[in-house]
């Protein structure tokens, strides 16, 4: 097994892919498997005219009717993984959290700013578990919008009564909730290995 690089992003180009290594992800992982890559592709590249709401919309509605839940366990034979973007449409499922970092790392590439946007961590009440989803902060001090693979519709944190946030993060920084609608600042998101291992991997996608 060898590692390729499946894509480039340039904000002069947008998102492109090598025809010869989308031809091996055909091989490998199936026709449906490419199709989600190309389908992501257009979604990010046809992005520049609208606004964060729509890009918001778009990016959850795509995630959640294109690709299935299905436990680490089962998925990569581990307690928990964090998959890459393109390891998620490559499978076309995973869990939780690769729903939220997927619909982050699209949203940072169609042009939203990474400081509205954070992945974070809530005891999921209904299911009394831990959840991940991801939240859209307009202004620093606006009440968040929740993008979740539980529910299809986008809502404001405050109609989220099942949700308990616990902490959240970005591609920067890292906030412990406390009771406040911020949170309050903890450091680097770099202190959490698993996103450490994911961003090292992030443009890489294990091909034959």
């Amino acid at each position: 097994m060898t590692t390729t690089l499946l894509y480039g992003i340039s904000s002069a180009i947008g998102l492109e892919f090598e025809q010869a290594v989308l031809q091996k992800v055909e091989n490998q992982y199936g026709h449906p498997a490419r199709q989600r890559l190309l389908v992501w592709k257009n979604l990010i590249n046809t992005a520049a005219p609208l606004s964060d709401r729509e890009k918001l919309q778009q990016v959850n509605e795509f995630f959640n009717q294109n690709t299935a839940f299905v436990d680490d366990s089962i998925l990569w034979n581990t307690t928990d993984y964090w998959a890459s973007p393109v390891e998620f449409l490559l499978k076309g499922a995973g869990d939780c959290e690769d729903y939220s970092i997927a619909k982050y790392f699209t949203l940072v590439e169609m042009g939203v700013d990474e400081n509205k946007l954070r992945i974070t961590y809530v005891k999921a009440m209904e299911l009394n578990q831990a959840h991940m989803v991801l939240t859209y902060y307009e202004s620093p001090n606006a009440e968040p919008l929740v993008l979740d693979n539980l529910q299809p519709d986008i809502k404001p944190s405050s109609q989220r009564h099942d949700l308990i946030p616990i902490y959240s993060f970005n591609g920067s920084n890292l906030w412990l909730a406390k009771n406040t609608a911020n949170g309050n600042p903890a450091g680097s998101s770099d202190q959490l290995s698993l996103w450490q291992n994911l961003k090292q991997r992030a443009l890489i996608i294990p091909v034959e």
